[in-house]
């Protein structure tokens, strides 16, 4: 792994498409102003809304690249890559077709997390493995993200000029065999876009978090949802980047936020080398 200066930007997303997109450009400046050289955007953060994803649902753009008409979220995505130089590991984006451009049947989306390159280029796609349909004592009480959405199928990680990124997305945090798969395939760094509920994510976000890395020998880069979003649905935030032995180098509150560090090749190689986790398991 080299030396990378890596950003994670939180939002209080909303239901309106071209408003996150603006909220989303403006934090994403920011952190490439502050130097980061890769950013994590959180999951829906183009669109939050208690109906569900179905309405900001796109067609797959693919490698050929998106148009502004027919795929708005991922234009914008290719564009900010660009024309900041970022590469952009970019949080859930709703979309109606899966990876081979069949159409996802019911009315269901898959959730997607993209990787751009600092050209644009489409360089990965992950589908969310785990679905949220869980009860929560909130003003939501109950979560079904499976009537909805349809899950991927497998993990999925992509080459970068500065690590293997491990790809995952919000409540698959809470299953650690997705993360040892992709650690044992040579991530080095794992991220973590989400909305986490206020409830569980107080409760449970920063322990997970810390887990994944000890465990795997893994920086971890988390980008949350932080705020109110309707009178039913209030994000944790406390986005975070942590470090291969488990220290919080960097962490939001509430609201939105762009947190920025950098994360140390020599780092990770000695926490690895003073830990082989990897190496000693048994199972």
């Amino acid at each position: 792994m080299k030396d990378l200066c890596v950003g994670a930007v939180q939002m209080v997303s909303g239901a309106s498409v071209a408003d996150n997109l603006a909220q989303a450009e403006r934090l994403l400046r920011q952190a490439a102003e502050r130097g980061a050289q890769l950013v994590l955007l959180p999951e829906n953060f183009a669109h939050l809304s208690d109906r569900g994803s179905a309405d900001a649902a796109e067609p797959y753009a693919g490698v050929a690249g998106a148009s502004a008409d027919r795929q708005p979220i991922q234009y914008a995505l290719q564009r900010w890559a660009a024309e900041l130089g970022l590469w952009l590991v970019a949080g859930a984006v709703p979309l109606s077709e899966r990876e081979d451009g069949s159409v996802v049947a019911g009315g269901r989306t898959r959730s997607a997390c993209l990787v751009y390159d600092d050209r644009g280029a489409l360089r990965a796609r992950y589908d969310k493995m785990h679905l949220f349909d869980v009860e929560v004592a909130d003003a939501a009480g109950r979560y079904r993200e499976s009537a909805s959405i349809e899950p991927g199928e497998r993990p999925r990680a992509a080459a970068s000029p500065w690590a293997q990124l491990g790809l995952s997305i919000c409540f698959d945090l809470r299953f650690p065999e997705l993360y040892r798969e992709l650690a044992t395939a040579g991530a080095e760094i794992l991220f973590v876009p989400a909305a986490f509920t206020y409830v569980t994510g107080q409760a449970h976000w920063m322990t997970l978090l810390r887990a994944r890395a000890v465990e795997n020998g893994c920086y971890v880069v988390a980008a949350n949802q932080g705020g109110e979003h309707s009178p039913k649905r209030r994000t944790w935030g406390h986005s975070a980047i942590i470090d291969p032995w488990g220290e919080v180098i960097a962490e939001a509150g509430e609201g939105e936020s762009v947190i920025i560090a950098t994360l140390s090749g020599d780092k990770l190689k000695s926490v690895r080398e003073r830990m082989p986790l990897l190496s000693m398991r048994r199972l």
